[in-house]
This record gives structure tokens, C-alpha cells and sequence, in this order.
């Protein structure tokens, strides 16, 4: 199932727009429903109401629209979903942050022994399963090879569908894995320790 962290943004976008300049940290959103043939002591009509944030509102929507698979969706997936809604900025946006969140983590760079695992969720028939790459040392570049994969399948099957990242020589071997799987979905290892992981909340 898709994930909706793109769409829900986009969603918010438009809602807080329904009112130009608005704050956000100050915008609520009330839907009410006028139920007719009643009168309430004040002499107007009865009604229910639902009353909350817009991004709260965003979320309702896109969850009922499509589905909500628990993740976030991955920058690259964000960026195209604005990159669609024709939101230059939003798309410049979500990349520049992403990137920057990479850089300033404290243990980047990646370095060689590293161990970084990607855990892909379940789509369609296909299962979830991870994948484990080793970083190493490539002249002065960096390597990232795969070490392990729990894809089910004989090995012919999954070919084409497992080591996607591996790379002989790169000055950031992380960068391809961090924006298209997502921050969200990678756990490193660096000397026997986590340094990130992605799926703690």
C-alpha cells in the first residue's frame, strides 16, 4: 500500500491556503452537520461537529483516501508527490531537508565496517524483507556490498529484486538508500552499536 506522508502535506497545503497568510500553529478546521427539522433551546437547529487542526484534518483524508501504510513515505516519494501538485518549493523543500538531516547526523559519514540495513514493507504479493550492506573501503572512495537478504524466494527469482545499492566506488554510498528507501526504513551499525535507527519512534 502507498504511503501517504506526501499526500497528507499536500492536503494541509491546500486547507491552510484556504485562507491566505494564515498561521498554521493558529488554523482549526470545524465541520458541522445541521440536522434539519430539529430546534435546539436557542432556536436553532441541532447539529453535530468535528473540530481540529488542519494537518489533523490532512491526515483524516488522505488515511480514508489511500490508505495509510504506518511509514512515512521516503524523500524522494514526498518530492514527487509535490513535484505533481506542480509545488516547486515544497519539492526543493523536502530534498534540501532531507539532505540535511543526512549531513548533520552524528555519525555521518559512513565509514568503512559499517553495517547498514534496509527493511522493505510488505506490497502487494510480495512480502516484507530486509537487506544488509557492509560499507568498505574503495581507494579513497567507498564500497557497499551486500551481505544478507531475507527475501523469500530462490536466489534466480530474487536476483533482480535484492542488492539494488550495492555500489564498487562512491564518495556517499548512503545517499541513493537514505533518499529513495527513506531514513525511516535504515538501521547502521557502526562497531557493534546502532548509531540510527530508522523505524524507533
Amino acid at each position: 500500500m502507498r504511503n501517504t506522508a506526501g499526500r497528507t502535506m499536500l492536503i494541509a497545503r491546500a486547507l491552510r491556503d484556504l485562507i491566505p497568510g494564515a498561521d498554521p500553529a493558529h488554523l482549526t478546521v470545524q465541520v458541522t452537520e445541521t440536522l434539519p427539522g430539529t430546534v435546539g433551546h436557542d432556536g436553532e437547529p441541532h447539529s453535530h461537529t468535528w473540530s481540529g487542526t488542519h494537518a489533523g484534518l490532512a491526515e483524516k483524508i488522505a488515511t480514508a483516501v489511500w490508505g495509510d501504510s504506518g511509514q512515512e513515505a521516503s524523500p524522494l516519494a514526498q518530492a514527487a508527490d509535490a513535484k505533481r501538485a506542480r509545488d516547486l518549493v515544497g519539492e526543493l523543500g523536502i530534498l534540501m531537508s532531507a539532505g540535511a538531516d543526512l549531513e548533520s547526523a552524528p555519525w555521518y559519514p559512513v565509514r568503512p565496517g559499517d553495517l547498514v540495513h534496509v527493511h522493505y514493507e510488505a506490497a502487494g504479493e510480495m512480502a516484507a524483507f530486509g537487506e544488509t550492506y557492509l560499507v568498505g573501503d574503495a581507494r579513497g572512495l567507498l564500497s557497499m556490498q551486500l551481505l544478507a537478504h531475507t527475501c523469500p524466494g530462490n536466489e534466480e527469482d530474487v536476483s533482480g529484486m535484492v542488492g539494488c545499492f550495492v555500489t564498487e566506488a562512491h564518495d556517499d554510498p548512503l545517499f541513493d538508500l537514505w533518499f529513495e528507501a527513506g531514513p525511516q526504513r535504515l538501521t547502521i551499525v557502526r562497531d557493534g552499536r546502532p548509531v540510527h535507527v530508522g523505524g524507533a519512534r
